[in-house]
Parts: C-alpha cells; structure tokens; sequence
C-alpha cells in the first residue's frame, strides 16, 4: 500500500481554507473600506455563493467525465489565482462584480475535486480524514488572527494583495500533492435518474435544512465583522472572536 502524503494533502487544507478564513470575516470590511453601500456590499458577496450552486456541478460533472481531477484542481487555483488579480485593474462595482464571479467560479471547482483525491489516496484508511481535514480548520484560524492584526497595524489596502499571496499557497499545494484515481468498486446506478432521487422525501428534507442553514450564514458571514467594528472592536479583536468561533472544528 503506498504511503499517505499526509502532509502534502493536509498542506492544500490548511491554504485553502486560510482563503475562506480571509474571505468571510474580512471581505465586506474591504468593500465598506472602498466606501460601498450595505446593500452593495450584500451584492458583491452574494456573487460568490451563487457561483457555489452553479461552478461544482459543472466542475464535478467534467471530472467524472475525464477523470483529470487533479488537473481541474491545478487549473482552478491558477485560475483562481489569475482572476482574482484583476481586482488591481478597477475598483468600480460592475468590474468587482466580474471579478468575484470570476474567482469563484474557479475557486468553487477545487474542494469537490481535492475530496475525491484524499479519499482516494486513504481508501483503506479513512478515518484519518479528519486528522487531514484538521488543517483546514488550523488555517482558517491562522488567517483570521494573523489578517486581523495585519489589517489594525497597517490598511484594508493590503487585503488583495494578502489573499493573492494565499492563493498562491493554494496553486504551489495543488503542484505537490501526488495524483490518485478513486475506485471503481462499489459504485452502482441508482435508478430513477437524478430527477425521481431529488423530488424523493429524505432529499428534500435534507435540501431544505440545508437552505436554512445557508440563510442564517448569509448575514453572519457578510455583517457580523461590519457590526462589531461599529461596536467599537479592533480588528484584531475581531480576528481572535472569530478564531474562537472556529477552535470548537478542531
């Protein structure tokens, strides 16, 4: 049995999820510091999430059809990397707006894939997913702590500039980790098709726990760091409650 790339797979975790810990405290807070309504700031943020229902089917539907996940996976952080550098070339909404479409598109077509990788290379051992996953959540912390310091110490201004460097992280972990192809045992087709299993009951409940769930994180990602900034936290205060909220995940 090959040896597990622990810490190859556990590196990608911890730059990725380093990306959504600088992008969910701290995204709306650059926005407001451009000067932007709430109501546009709502806008821009939302664009990424909408781009979450759409860019993983695309992407998964390409990776079972080719099988090149850790290519899609490779090209999606470059990618990601290439479009979210054209927020240096216009700070207007409409051109933000391209640029947060953009990224997320291929940012949203990375984790699905890179899942498929990991339990593909632990097949016989995965349990140890979570001793993986782990990373992620130890990058989220890093980010917001460090970023929340950083960005009391010095500007918003350094924001782009601090998640391209992350970003890069990402592209540079994706090179590293070794490729792996997913069984083929086991697997069966369901019959119905996708329409009969998504309409079925237990689906549909678990659809709509899911959409409740995703509501109540809507406002609490985009204008919990905006409200305890008008509280009267620091921003690196903000970065340890933050921080905190995360620590239970390890």
């Amino acid at each position: 049995m090959a040896t597990l790339p622990y810490w190859r797979l556990s590196g990608f975790y911890l730059f990725y999820f380093a990306l959504l810990g600088a992008t969910a405290p701290f995204l709306a807070l650059y926005f407001n510091h451009l000067g932007f309504s709430s109501a546009r700031i709502g806008e821009l943020v939302a664009i990424p999430m909408l781009m979450r229902c759409v860019a993983p089917n695309l992407w998964g539907w390409l990776g079972d059809y080719s099988g090149q996940r850790l290519l899609i996976v490779r090209l999606g952080a470059l990618c990601t990397l290439c479009s979210f550098a054209l927020i240096f070339v216009s700070q207007s909404y409409a051109w933000l707006a391209l640029v947060m479409a953009l990224h997320a598109f291929f940012w949203h077509a990375v984790l699905p894939q890179f899942e498929v990788i990991t339990f593909a290379h632990l097949r016989e051992q995965p349990e140890r997913y979570s001793q993986i996953r782990l990373w992620g959540s130890i990058g989220f912390i890093l980010a917001v702590v460090i970023l929340g310091r950083l960005f009391e110490w010095l500007s918003l201004d350094i924001y782009p500039v601090a998640l391209l460097v992350i970003m890069a992280g990402i592209v540079l972990c994706s090179l590293w980790v070794p490729n792996a192809q997913p069984s083929s045992l086991g697997r069966k087709q369901v019959e119905g098709g996708f329409l009969k299993q998504l309409f079925s009951p237990g689906v549909l409940a678990f659809y709509a726990c899911v959409a409740l769930m995703q509501m109540s994180h809507g406002p609490y990602y985009t204008f919990l760091t905006l409200h305890l900034e008008h509280l009267g936290y620091s921003r690196g205060v903000i970065g340890l409650l933050w921080a905190l909220e995360w620590w239970p995940k390890c």
